[in-house]
């Protein structure tokens, strides 16, 4: 029996290189790129689709860090939007169904309700308006197209949030997290396990795919500190954050199509974040 070829994007960072580690390769035949395939270069990205003939992509590259994005506004949009329409447009061309990851910041935080798939996004961040540009193109060019939102994804691979806490919960001393700033903190091992049940899923469409919950930075941290068994008390200093530069202040994610299709349940982030302290402990 023949495999399925999967190529995932972004293989280096935390999501992709999780979900390269978790297939199966005797299931899976798997094609891994990073910077050496230029998404923001059509020639280069149609050139490796042509020779590959993936059967699915998976577009796990991004220019993610949200100050860098508001000062770098053209590699913002260059890598988010011009690259995810690279992919779009030359996995139509091998007839290639295209998971592509996206995030909450295409949602501007401003209220309280959770947000589902069925919201209209309204970004008022360059990262999250790129990221939007990029789900638009995807769209537009790829009707086999999965588009997957998470919020505050985690992995030992890079620097993210827990992992900020983490390193200054080991330093001792006061812990500062940016205040008012609410969502669902997900581990990428949980993700990628979503993601893998998707490769072969007759699914297609806007998916949320956030650890269920709803928490504050400052919750998540005092869980973090709990967790690897230290007090919470006084460690941590609430630090305003300022309009327009830093995350949404409220994107709390529903994962409404998975509750109507009951494809999938992704964990309690309190769950998910005990096994992966315990992992690192371990």
């Amino acid at each position: 029996m023949s495999k399925t070829k999967v190529w995932i994007i972004g293989a280096k960072g935390r999501l992709g290189s999780t979900i390269s580690d978790a297939l199966d390769r005797m299931e899976y035949n798997v094609l891994t790129s990073d910077l050496d395939v230029d998404i923001t270069d059509m020639d280069s990205v149609t050139a490796f689709m042509d020779m590959s003939h993936p059967a699915v992509v998976i577009n796990c590259a991004g220019y993610n860090t949200h100050d860098w994005a508001e000062e770098d506004m053209v590699k913002a949009f260059r890598v988010n939007a011009i690259g995810a329409r690279n992919v779009a447009s030359a996995s139509r061309k091998v007839g290639a169904k295209l998971i592509h990851m996206s995030t909450d910041d295409v949602f501007d935080g401003q209220g309280s309700a959770p947000l589902t798939e069925f919201d209209v996004a309204t970004p008022d961040t360059v990262f999250g308006k790129s990221k939007l540009a990029g789900e638009n193109f995807v769209r537009e060019l790829n009707p086999k197209h999965l588009i997957v939102r998470s919020s505050w994804v985690y992995a030992r691979e890079g620097s993210c949030f827990v992992n900020s806490v983490i390193r200054q919960a080991k330093e001792g001393g006061v812990i500062r997290v940016a205040a008012e700033q609410y969502s669902s903190p997900t581990s990428a091992k949980m993700l990628a396990d979503f993601i893998m049940k998707m490769i072969d899923a007759n699914e297609y469409g806007i998916y949320h795919a956030s650890c269920e919950g709803c928490c504050s930075r400052v919750e998540a941290a005092e869980e973090i500190l709990r967790l690897m068994g230290q007090n919470p008390t006084g460690r941590i200093e609430a630090v305003p954050s300022e309009s327009g530069k830093n995350s949404p202040r409220n994107t709390f994610l529903r994962n409404l199509m998975m509750e109507v299709t009951g494809i999938y349940r992704m964990p309690r982030w309190q769950d998910a974040m005990k096994e992966y302290i315990q992992e690192l402990r371990g």
